[in-house]
């Protein structure tokens, strides 16, 4: 039974079978679902033989569509919030119409799932017990590069998303300024071709320059002045 207007959801980020029961029940109990891409949602819920209206609501079109969203919960509607892989509102929209709920005191949840953050930081083996999240990186390589160099100094592991078409770029800029950089470069999680490749930022170059890693992409960086990890 629903208990809230609005449920944030999170789905899977690759193997739909990674979606959980309550995500499901919720899903499937809502009254309309707002989604990142209605196609992309629409054959997700096809899947598991859920029907329900979808309402896009995406980067373009967030700041329009939450007052809307908000409006119609207040009047009774409820809304399963979700975008094409992960949590809504991490490098995803999500965190505009959470502003707008908390103004006009509407009630929301959030349920837990999916991570391609947590996923890549356990499975690239660099410490686990602090990390930073810096969502995409920059596109201008100054900026960019400015982000590393932060990073590498750090006392925790860095964590980042990059395009497939940067990212020989972004190991190269790594390399120039520490070729002995604990880095791991993982790509298509939970997918079939589901990679991690972990070492120092010098040899991964090499690797890439060989043959330039596809796909969805998450970047750890190994702080330097990050103490070892016991346990």
């Amino acid at each position: 039974m629903i208990t809230y207007p609005v449920s944030f959801v999170s789905l899977p980020i690759g193997n739909r079978d990674d979606i959980t029961r309550r995500a499901l029940q919720v899903l499937g109990e809502v009254d309309v679902i707002a989604c990142e891409d209605t196609r992309h949602t629409g054959l997700l819920l096809s899947h598991y033989e859920i029907s329900k209206p979808l309402l896009s609501m995406h980067e373009h079109n967030e700041n329009v569509r939450a007052p809307e969203i908000a409006a119609r919960a207040l009047a009774g509607e409820t809304f399963a919030v979700v975008t094409d892989a992960g949590m809504p509102g991490v490098s995803d929209p999500g965190y505009r119409l959470i502003q707008e709920l908390k103004a006009r005191e509407v009630p929301f949840t959030v349920l837990p799932g999916p991570s391609a953050v947590m996923t890549a930081l356990v499975g690239s083996g660099l410490p686990s017990d602090a990390f930073f999240f810096g969502g995409f990186l920059p596109v201008k390589s100054g900026r960019r590069a400015a982000m590393l160099q932060k990073a590498l100094e750090a006392s925790h592991t860095g964590i980042f998303y990059e395009s497939p078409f940067r990212i020989v770029k972004t190991v190269q800029a790594l390399a120039e300024i520490d070729p002995e950089a604990p880095i791991c470069v993982a790509r298509e999680l939970t997918k079939v071709f589901e990679t991690y490749h972990r070492g120092k930022a010098s040899d991964l170059l090499e690797e890439f320059k060989a043959k330039p890693p596809k796909g969805e992409i998450v970047l750890l960086v190994g702080g330097t002045n990050a103490p070892r990890q016991n346990g």
